[in-house]
Protein backbone atom coordinates (compact mmCIF):
# COMPACT_ATOMS: atom_id res chain seq x y z
CA UNK A 1 0.00 0.00 0.00
CA UNK A 2 1.30 3.64 -1.23
CA UNK A 3 1.88 5.40 2.11
CA UNK A 4 -0.06 9.54 1.96
CA UNK A 5 0.82 12.49 4.03
CA UNK A 6 0.94 15.75 3.68
CA UNK A 7 2.74 19.07 4.27
CA UNK A 8 2.35 22.13 7.09
CA UNK A 9 3.90 24.62 4.51
CA UNK A 10 5.61 27.57 5.90
CA UNK A 11 3.94 29.97 4.66
CA UNK A 12 1.83 29.53 7.57
CA UNK A 13 2.03 31.25 10.58
CA UNK A 14 3.68 28.72 13.25
CA UNK A 15 0.62 29.08 15.41
CA UNK A 16 -1.28 27.45 13.26
CA UNK A 17 0.44 23.72 13.57
CA UNK A 18 -1.09 22.83 16.77
CA UNK A 19 -4.90 22.89 15.20
CA UNK A 20 -3.22 21.30 11.74
CA UNK A 21 -1.51 18.59 13.82
CA UNK A 22 -4.50 17.81 15.61
CA UNK A 23 -6.84 17.61 12.77
CA UNK A 24 -4.20 15.23 11.06
CA UNK A 25 -4.22 13.10 14.11
CA UNK A 26 -7.66 12.68 14.49
CA UNK A 27 -8.42 12.39 10.74
CA UNK A 28 -6.00 8.98 11.00
CA UNK A 29 -3.53 10.89 8.19
CA UNK A 30 -0.37 8.60 8.57
CA UNK A 31 2.18 10.98 7.87
CA UNK A 32 2.56 15.14 8.27
CA UNK A 33 5.58 16.91 7.06
CA UNK A 34 7.21 20.18 7.45
CA UNK A 35 9.56 22.18 6.34
CA UNK A 36 12.50 24.00 7.45
CA UNK A 37 12.55 26.52 4.97
CA UNK A 38 14.96 29.66 5.40
CA UNK A 39 13.93 32.00 6.75
CA UNK A 40 10.27 30.83 8.05
CA UNK A 41 10.48 28.10 10.59
CA UNK A 42 12.53 25.80 12.37
CA UNK A 43 12.42 21.80 11.76
CA UNK A 44 13.40 20.73 14.43
CA UNK A 45 10.82 23.36 16.96
CA UNK A 46 8.11 22.84 15.39
CA UNK A 47 8.44 18.66 15.10
CA UNK A 48 8.55 18.47 18.46
CA UNK A 49 5.59 20.15 19.26
CA UNK A 50 3.61 18.62 16.79
CA UNK A 51 4.92 15.35 17.60
CA UNK A 52 3.85 16.36 21.35
CA UNK A 53 0.39 17.89 20.65
CA UNK A 54 -0.55 14.37 18.94
CA UNK A 55 -0.88 10.69 19.55
CA UNK A 56 -0.16 8.68 16.38
CA UNK A 57 0.62 10.85 13.47
CA UNK A 58 4.08 10.52 12.37
CA UNK A 59 5.86 13.63 11.89
CA UNK A 60 8.73 14.08 9.16
CA UNK A 61 11.18 16.98 8.33
CA UNK A 62 12.24 17.07 5.06
CA UNK A 63 14.46 19.01 5.01
CA UNK A 64 17.14 20.19 7.38
CA UNK A 65 20.00 21.80 5.20
CA UNK A 66 23.01 20.09 6.63
CA UNK A 67 25.39 23.57 5.73
CA UNK A 68 23.25 24.99 8.87
CA UNK A 69 23.89 22.18 11.46
CA UNK A 70 26.85 21.00 13.01
CA UNK A 71 25.97 16.94 12.48
CA UNK A 72 26.27 16.27 16.13
CA UNK A 73 23.41 18.68 16.73
CA UNK A 74 21.61 17.21 14.28
CA UNK A 75 21.99 13.88 15.64
CA UNK A 76 21.61 14.71 19.29
CA UNK A 77 18.31 16.47 18.30
CA UNK A 78 17.05 13.52 15.76
CA UNK A 79 18.02 11.13 18.73
CA UNK A 80 16.10 12.91 21.38
CA UNK A 81 12.87 13.08 18.93
CA UNK A 82 13.01 9.71 18.75
CA UNK A 83 13.35 8.29 22.49
CA UNK A 84 10.43 10.65 23.13
CA UNK A 85 8.32 9.68 20.57
CA UNK A 86 9.44 6.06 19.42
CA UNK A 87 8.64 5.37 16.03
CA UNK A 88 7.13 8.51 15.00
CA UNK A 89 10.15 11.08 13.86
CA UNK A 90 10.60 11.37 10.48
CA UNK A 91 14.10 13.64 10.01
CA UNK A 92 15.76 14.28 5.99
CA UNK A 93 18.44 16.57 5.25
CA UNK A 94 19.75 17.97 2.46
CA UNK A 95 21.97 20.36 0.65
CA UNK A 96 19.71 23.30 1.49
CA UNK A 97 18.98 26.50 -1.09
CA UNK A 98 22.18 27.25 -1.70
CA UNK A 99 20.92 31.55 -2.66
CA UNK A 100 19.85 31.27 1.50
CA UNK A 101 23.09 28.85 2.51
CA UNK A 102 25.23 32.09 1.04
CA UNK A 103 23.00 34.45 3.06
CA UNK A 104 23.79 33.05 5.93
CA UNK A 105 27.43 32.58 5.30
CA UNK A 106 27.05 29.02 4.89
CA UNK A 107 27.40 27.93 1.15
CA UNK A 108 29.95 25.82 0.79
CA UNK A 109 32.14 24.57 -2.29
CA UNK A 110 31.24 21.03 -2.42
CA UNK A 111 27.81 20.39 -1.70
CA UNK A 112 27.75 16.85 -2.40
CA UNK A 113 30.92 16.12 -0.46
CA UNK A 114 29.00 17.56 2.67
CA UNK A 115 26.20 15.97 2.59
CA UNK A 116 27.71 12.58 2.10
CA UNK A 117 30.10 13.31 5.14
CA UNK A 118 27.16 14.89 7.19
CA UNK A 119 24.70 10.76 6.12
CA UNK A 120 27.70 8.72 6.69
CA UNK A 121 28.63 10.51 10.19
CA UNK A 122 24.79 11.27 10.88
CA UNK A 123 23.58 7.63 10.44
CA UNK A 124 27.13 6.47 12.72
CA UNK A 125 26.24 8.40 15.51
CA UNK A 126 22.39 7.23 15.72
CA UNK A 127 23.45 3.78 15.42
CA UNK A 128 25.19 4.42 18.39
CA UNK A 129 28.55 3.97 17.36
CA UNK A 130 31.58 5.98 18.97
CA UNK A 131 32.93 8.35 15.92
CA UNK A 132 35.98 9.67 15.07
CA UNK A 133 36.34 11.25 11.33
CA UNK A 134 38.58 14.61 9.74
CA UNK A 135 36.22 15.12 6.43
CA UNK A 136 36.59 18.00 4.21
CA UNK A 137 33.75 19.70 6.43
CA UNK A 138 32.57 17.18 9.15
CA UNK A 139 35.18 16.84 11.89
CA UNK A 140 34.76 14.55 14.99
CA UNK A 141 37.05 13.68 17.83
CA UNK A 142 35.83 10.79 19.68
CA UNK A 143 32.10 11.44 20.02
CA UNK A 144 29.58 9.54 20.87
CA UNK A 145 25.41 9.86 21.74
CA UNK A 146 24.47 9.37 25.67
CA UNK A 147 21.38 8.71 24.70
CA UNK A 148 21.15 7.24 20.72
CA UNK A 149 18.17 6.28 19.55
CA UNK A 150 16.63 2.21 20.80
CA UNK A 151 15.99 0.87 17.94
CA UNK A 152 17.05 1.01 14.50
CA UNK A 153 15.89 4.95 12.57
CA UNK A 154 15.60 5.85 9.19
CA UNK A 155 17.55 8.86 7.96
CA UNK A 156 16.76 10.51 4.40
CA UNK A 157 18.04 12.57 1.74
CA UNK A 158 16.33 15.44 -0.19
CA UNK A 159 17.84 15.16 -3.55
CA UNK A 160 17.58 16.26 -7.20
CA UNK A 161 20.29 15.72 -9.25
CA UNK A 162 22.62 12.88 -10.50
CA UNK A 163 24.98 12.82 -8.04
CA UNK A 164 22.87 13.95 -5.29
CA UNK A 165 20.37 10.87 -6.12
CA UNK A 166 23.54 8.02 -6.38
CA UNK A 167 24.76 9.83 -2.91
CA UNK A 168 21.28 8.89 -1.51
CA UNK A 169 21.35 5.67 -2.32
CA UNK A 170 24.66 4.91 -1.53
CA UNK A 171 24.22 7.05 2.46
CA UNK A 172 20.90 7.95 3.18
CA UNK A 173 18.02 5.17 3.91
CA UNK A 174 15.53 6.91 1.98
CA UNK A 175 15.04 9.79 -0.53
CA UNK A 176 12.72 12.90 -0.56
CA UNK A 177 12.32 14.34 -3.95
CA UNK A 178 10.71 17.89 -4.64
CA UNK A 179 7.06 18.35 -6.23
CA UNK A 180 8.65 19.23 -9.41
CA UNK A 181 9.19 15.35 -9.64
CA UNK A 182 6.48 13.93 -12.47
CA UNK A 183 5.90 10.44 -12.70
CA UNK A 184 8.79 9.74 -15.53
CA UNK A 185 11.21 11.93 -13.36
CA UNK A 186 11.08 9.05 -10.07
CA UNK A 187 11.47 6.52 -12.44
CA UNK A 188 14.61 8.60 -13.07
CA UNK A 189 15.38 9.05 -9.72
CA UNK A 190 14.89 5.00 -8.63
CA UNK A 191 17.47 4.08 -11.26
CA UNK A 192 20.07 6.59 -10.35
CA UNK A 193 18.89 6.07 -6.21
CA UNK A 194 19.89 2.36 -7.34
CA UNK A 195 22.77 2.82 -8.80
CA UNK A 196 23.94 4.25 -5.65
CA UNK A 197 23.14 1.27 -3.46
CA UNK A 198 24.23 -0.90 -6.05
CA UNK A 199 27.71 0.91 -5.40
CA UNK A 200 27.86 0.83 -2.32
CA UNK A 201 26.28 -3.02 -2.02
CA UNK A 202 23.97 -2.18 0.05
CA UNK A 203 20.42 -4.48 -0.27
CA UNK A 204 17.69 -3.32 2.33
CA UNK A 205 14.65 -1.36 1.27
CA UNK A 206 15.29 2.29 0.63
CA UNK A 207 12.02 4.33 1.01
CA UNK A 208 11.34 7.03 -1.75
CA UNK A 209 8.69 9.85 -0.39
CA UNK A 210 7.67 11.98 -3.08
CA UNK A 211 5.61 15.68 -2.86
CA UNK A 212 2.86 16.00 -4.84
CA UNK A 213 1.58 19.88 -5.31
CA UNK A 214 -2.60 19.50 -4.65
CA UNK A 215 -5.34 21.93 -4.67
CA UNK A 216 -8.87 21.21 -4.37
CA UNK A 217 -12.11 23.24 -3.64
CA UNK A 218 -12.86 26.49 -5.02
CA UNK A 219 -10.17 28.13 -7.31
CA UNK A 220 -7.94 24.87 -7.19
CA UNK A 221 -7.21 25.08 -10.48
CA UNK A 222 -6.20 28.89 -10.53
CA UNK A 223 -4.31 28.10 -7.48
CA UNK A 224 -2.26 25.30 -8.36
CA UNK A 225 -1.58 26.63 -12.12
CA UNK A 226 -0.27 29.97 -9.94
CA UNK A 227 2.32 28.14 -8.29
CA UNK A 228 3.67 26.28 -10.66
CA UNK A 229 4.31 29.53 -12.72
CA UNK A 230 5.63 30.73 -9.63
CA UNK A 231 7.62 27.81 -9.49
CA UNK A 232 8.74 27.79 -13.42
CA UNK A 233 7.17 24.65 -13.48
CA UNK A 234 4.31 25.02 -15.82
CA UNK A 235 5.65 23.64 -18.65
CA UNK A 236 6.65 20.26 -17.29
CA UNK A 237 3.69 17.57 -18.05
CA UNK A 238 2.47 15.57 -15.28
CA UNK A 239 3.37 17.77 -12.33
CA UNK A 240 0.55 18.73 -9.41
CA UNK A 241 -3.27 18.09 -9.00
CA UNK A 242 -6.38 19.79 -8.70
CA UNK A 243 -9.57 18.64 -8.30
CA UNK A 244 -11.36 16.13 -6.10
CA UNK A 245 -10.18 13.09 -4.37
CA UNK A 246 -10.71 10.96 -7.15
CA UNK A 247 -8.45 12.88 -9.34
CA UNK A 248 -6.13 13.52 -6.41
CA UNK A 249 -5.58 9.79 -5.46
CA UNK A 250 -5.26 9.28 -9.67
CA UNK A 251 -2.13 11.77 -9.37
CA UNK A 252 -0.99 9.39 -6.11
CA UNK A 253 -1.36 6.20 -8.13
CA UNK A 254 0.69 7.75 -11.14
CA UNK A 255 3.63 8.37 -8.44
CA UNK A 256 3.28 5.24 -7.10
CA UNK A 257 3.59 3.25 -10.20
CA UNK A 258 6.68 4.84 -11.05
CA UNK A 259 8.32 3.75 -7.89
CA UNK A 260 6.92 6.47 -5.03
CA UNK A 261 6.69 4.25 -1.45
CA UNK A 262 5.30 7.76 0.10
CA UNK A 263 3.12 10.77 -1.45
CA UNK A 264 3.30 13.70 -0.01
CA UNK A 265 0.52 15.96 -0.60
CA UNK A 266 1.66 19.19 -0.46
CA UNK A 267 -1.05 22.25 -0.79
CA UNK A 268 -0.24 25.62 -2.36
CA UNK A 269 1.42 28.27 -0.39
CA UNK A 270 -2.37 30.47 -0.40
CA UNK A 271 -4.24 27.20 0.86
CA UNK A 272 -7.05 28.91 3.05
CA UNK A 273 -8.05 26.17 4.87
CA UNK A 274 -4.89 24.03 5.96
CA UNK A 275 -6.69 21.46 8.42
CA UNK A 276 -9.39 21.01 6.25
CA UNK A 277 -6.80 20.05 3.44
CA UNK A 278 -5.38 17.12 6.38
CA UNK A 279 -8.90 16.11 6.71
CA UNK A 280 -9.01 15.71 2.70
CA UNK A 281 -6.01 13.96 2.40
CA UNK A 282 -7.11 11.20 5.54
CA UNK A 283 -10.78 10.88 4.72
CA UNK A 284 -10.94 11.46 1.27
CA UNK A 285 -8.44 10.73 -0.84
CA UNK A 286 -6.39 7.43 1.59
CA UNK A 287 -9.61 5.22 1.09
CA UNK A 288 -9.18 5.64 -2.68
CA UNK A 289 -5.78 5.05 -2.73
CA UNK A 290 -6.03 1.99 -0.06
CA UNK A 291 -8.35 0.46 -2.34
CA UNK A 292 -6.05 0.65 -5.73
Amino acid sequence: MTGLGAVFRPQVAPERLRAVARAADEAGLEELWLWEDCFREGGISTAAAALAWTERVRVGVGLLPVPLRNVAVTAMEAATLHRMFPGRALLGVGHGVQDWMGQVGARVESPVTLLREHLLALRALLGGERLTTEGRYVRLDDVALDWPPERAVEVLAGATGPRSLRLAGEAADGTVLTASTPPDGVRRARRLIDEGRAAAGRTEAHRVVVYLLAATGAGAAERLRAELVAEGDDTVPGLGVAGDAGAVAAAVERLAEAGADTVILQPTGDEPDPEGFVRFAAEQVRPLVAQA
